[in-house]
């Protein structure tokens, strides 16, 4: 998959997440800008690219904005990544990345982080009393460790304003989701905890993100990849 324009791109996942095993997948994401002329269209560009093999998405700058300004767990990871799992970082990327706490509000940190955890514990829940096929409870082990890391991740946020990607200790994750694998409503104890740790707080977040710099970094990056004939005549 070839997308031009990318202004950030890294590695995430549980490459990131300091998970990884042999086997595990590496997952990248990413944002590119839509040359601004077709923008101004009958028709809207493609809004996000997806493909396997490798595993990558990319999305337009403004609709990374908007997951980002919503909490957008996965989406938020990509401007908190170490630096060594960057691959594209551009001049505008780095804006992007000057700019990240912007983007966060106490309210949508906690829905969204929190709901993104309960989602996982629903599908656990799901699955029964762990009697289930090694694929599944394979499947079961990743969600479980991905509800505790979204926990622990979304509380940070929530509490601190930082976002830390690699988790302190990975063996406890995968510790964590083999007992969940093999009792799924394990997992209930934790979410209760972190949903009273948040109702406890106190937050270091605002009640609403900040847009006007969001704003004005996607006009830049419409400016920026804007044909002089095109500015010319949306100027005129």
């Amino acid at each position: 998959m070839t997308v031009p324009n990318v202004l950030l791109s890294g590695i995430v996942g549980s490459t990131a997440y300091g998970l990884a095993r042999p086997g595990s997948d590496i997952d990248r994401l990413g944002l590119f800008a839509a040359p601004t002329e077709e923008l101004h269209g009958l028709r809207r560009p493609k809004e996000s690219h997806v493909s396997t093999a490798p595993d990558r998405t990319l999305h337009e700058a403004a609709k990374w904005c908007r997951l980002a300004l919503g909490g957008n767990p996965t989406a938020m990871e990509l401007v908190w990544l170490p630096d060594d799992l960057y691959e594209v970082r551009t001049p505008l990327g780095d804006e992007l990345i000057a700019i990240r706490t912007a983007f966060l509000s106490a309210k949508r940190v906690r829905d969204a982080y929190l709901g993104y955890a309960t989602q996982q514990f629903r599908r656990l829940e799901a699955r029964g009393d762990g009697s289930f096929r090694a694929d599944t409870r394979k499947r079961t082990a990743k969600h479980a460790r991905h509800l505790k890391r979204l926990c622990g991740q979304g509380l940070e946020l929530y509490t601190t304003g930082r976002l830390t990607i690699r988790v302190e200790n990975p063996e406890e994750y995968h510790a964590f989701g083999e007992r969940v694998a093999a009792e799924p409503s394990a997992a209930l104890p934790l979410l209760r905890h972190y949903e009273a740790a948040f109702d406890a707080g106190p937050t270091a977040l605002p009640d609403e993100p900040a847009e006007a710099p969001v704003e004005a970094w996607l006009r830049r990056v419409r400016a920026h990849f804007c044909t002089e004939a095109v500015c010319s005549a949306v100027g005129a």
